[in-house]
């Protein structure tokens, strides 16, 4: 997907004069760096000291140090996935080769590289994902566990010849911050579980190569930092890495000014991204835990290198960690809201590891859980690791502990989100937060007033996911449009008016008018929002989950003129429709017990299924990035009405 002149004109319009000021000295920098590339200094004497505590690796429950050990086999003989595509080609990868489109991006200057245009470069994600070397902490923590020197090998050979592969500022790898920050936490960590490894000292600070690669990413980052309406998730990564780096790499003159930089960056950006209800801003719940990991990465390297953290850094790590306990389901699914691209700040674990659990784990090993905090059953490797570094903090109950919620919440006002629960694991999502965060709400989507309700676990009404960014512009708008999420859209139109993939040039306002949620004892939980995306209308939605008869209404009203309306509601992959008239009946099954449900659609519509459609897009449903699959959605298309709304009932079979 390229970007023509246009797009420039509505990005810049949502620049403020200081932002557009940085983006002008960016681009004399960049001129600066072409004709006189900065040299890097050499480094004599370097020792890496931080290593991991004596017994952190003890520490590792012996489930899931087989799964990871399984998942280095499997990368030792070059299997791997990314993003939907399997590849074998990962004993001796092509750093800059796409096998999605068969493309291979071009070489030149970083600067020049059209990343952004698929049919020039090929699809980037696929490209950038192996060179985030979190496949070599894998391969690194096995060796750590096992001491199998065919784990350390194989990392020490794919990390030379990527540094030969991509010198400093050419190429397709040194174009985005993010990336940079990333790659540098992976080689933090790779040189500490190496450190056993009679040839980890020789990679790394006694390779010449590897020291200037190193020092480049970090000018590279202080000199290029993510800045205005882009200082989002991705300047965390790279004031993260940024940090990571200084800290363990120390090795440089610049190393002291890089460390202290990237810890005010942090404590100014990691507030800004995150309400004070701990949600994170963008509203995109993948990235809420993307910004977790790279934050509690950051201050274990602080704390490792005796580094002091600035204030307002934990106490946000921690309202993230406790809004994440209090957000997911029974089966700790967080929401599926905003976009998501598999993304993660710090991998040491084999596949079956559960994110969501991991990063609890971690919370409770780090700040201690609460008592209305979920069950945490998983394993994983990373916890100990990771907590063996960071500096314990108070426990909950003691005096220097920070104040924390003493039940669980269900209403973060600041972020319009609200849980409604009730029985058998009932759990429903209310949207009626802000439109994504900053001025273009890059990871947003036009869902405004849209729910998302699960019953044990299970996906029933569902938010179709991501799917893609770049390179399928069709797929991109409908995963992110108002058609493509359970709410109602207006003369076939989104709420919020798109000017690209990751750009909105105007935002639709939603305001919550009742958050009242119930628990399980048989009460009726109320929430009720409306928004004013639609020019000349607003629309309201009401939502009831009656606990005793196991019931949720939903009552959609517009007020303004008559217009052409359709109201979707997206089922989820595992459920079965049976749509007769205006009523469905679902049927799915979980854990080898059938479930079902009855959805009675409003009569003022006409309704239909629709099940993998591609001309146009509808009815599908992305489990992870790059990956789509059919499922059936429902949508109701007639008029609306100024004297009456639409009523939709689901009431949960026993």
């Amino acid at each position: 997907m390229s970007t023509g002149p246009g797009w420039y004109l509505r990005r810049l319009s949502r620049m403020g004069p200081r932002e557009v000021g940085g983006r002008v000295g960016d681009a004399v920098r960049r001129r600066r760096w072409r004709s006189a590339r900065p040299d890097a200094p050499a480094v004599t004497g370097a020792r890496f000291t931080a290593v991991l505590p004596a017994g952190a690796l003890d520490a590792v429950p012996p489930d899931a140090a087989k799964r990871l050990v399984a998942e280095a086999d499997r990368l030792l003989a070059g299997h791997v996935a990314y993003f939907g595509v399997v590849r074998d080609d990962l004993t001796d990868p092509d750093w800059w080769y796409d096998p999605k489109t068969g493309r291979r991006a071009p070489w030149g200057h970083a600067f020049d590289v059209p990343y952004r245009n698929e049919d020039a470069v090929g699809d980037i994600k696929q490209i950038w994902e192996p060179s985030r070397h979190q496949y070599l902490t894998q391969l690194a923590a096995a060796y750590a566990l096992t001491g199998d020197e065919r784990y350390a090998a194989r990392v020490a050979a794919h990390l030379r010849s990527w540094w030969a592969a991509n010198p400093p500022l050419r190429g397709v790898h040194w174009i985005s911050g993010i990336e940079l920050g990333i790659r540098l936490l992976s080689w933090v960590w790779i040189r500490r579980l190496l450190d056993g490894w009679p040839g980890a000292a020789g990679l790394f600070e006694g390779n010449p190569v590897a020291c200037e690669q190193i020092w480049y990413h970090q000018r590279w980052l202080a000199a290029f930092p993510s800045r205005g309406t882009s200082a989002n998730n991705h300047v965390i990564a790279e004031a993260a890495g940024q940090a990571a780096a200084a800290c363990a790499f120390g090795w440089f003159p610049d190393s002291p000014r890089w460390r202290a930089e990237a810890l005010r960056s942090l404590a100014r950006h990691l507030p800004a991204n995150t309400f004070p209800s701990g949600l994170n801003r963008e509203l995109a719940t993948e990235y809420h835990g993307l910004v977790l990991e790279l934050g509690l990465a950051a201050v274990a390297e602080a704390d490792a290198a005796g580094v002091p953290v600035p204030a307002p850094v934990r106490p946000v790590l921690l309202r993230m960690t406790d809004a994440l306990a209090a957000v997911v389901d029974n089966r700790l699914r967080p929401p599926r809201q905003g976009d998501a691209d598999d993304g993660h700040g710090l991998v040491l674990d084999g596949a079956g590891t559960d994110r969501w659990a991991s990063l609890l784990a971690t919370g409770d090993a780090v700040f201690g859980r609460l008592a209305w905090w979920p069950e945490v059953t998983g394993t994983d490797v990373r916890t100990p690791l990771l907590a063996a570094l960071v500096r314990p903090s108070a426990r909950p109950g003691t005096a220097r502990a920070a104040a924390r919620p003493t039940a669980r919440p269900d209403h973060f006002a600041d972020a319009g989100m609200t849980l409604l629960r009730g029985p058998a694991e009932i759990w429903c999502r209310c949207d009626g937060g802000p439109h994504g965060f900053l001025g273009i709400a890059a990871h947003a989507h036009a869902d405004a007033l849209s729910v998302e309700v699960r019953h044990d676990g299970v996906d029933v009404l569902a938010d179709p996911g991501t799917f893609c960014y770049h390179g399928q512009p069709e797929w991109r708008r409908y995963f992110r449009s108002t058609l493509g999420h359970n709410t109602l859209q207006l003369d076939d139109a989104d709420q919020s008016v798109s000017g690209g993939p990751f750009l909105w040039t105007r935002h639709a306002r939603s305001r919550v008018l009742v958050a009242e949620p119930a628990g399980a004892d048989g009460g009726t939980a109320r929430w009720c929002a409306e928004h004013d995306g639609y020019r000349g209308s607003v629309h309201r939605r009401r939502v009831e989950l009656t606990a005793a008869r196991r019931e949720l209404r939903v009552v959609d009203e517009v007020r303004g003129p008559r217009r052409a309306a359709r109201l979707a509601f997206h089922l989820g992959p595992a459920v079965t429709a049976d749509l007769a008239g205006n009523r469905a009946v679902l049927t799915w099954t979980r854990d080898g017990e059938d479930r079902s449900a009855v959805l009675d659609l409003p009569r003022e519509l006409c309704w239909r299924a629709h099940r993998g459609a591609t001309d146009p897009p509808l009815g599908w449903y992305s489990p992870g990035f790059g990956r789509k699959e059919p499922a059936t959605t429902l949508v109701g298309t007639g008029f609306t009405e100024s004297a009456r709304g639409f009523t939709t009932v689901l009431r949960f079979r026993s």
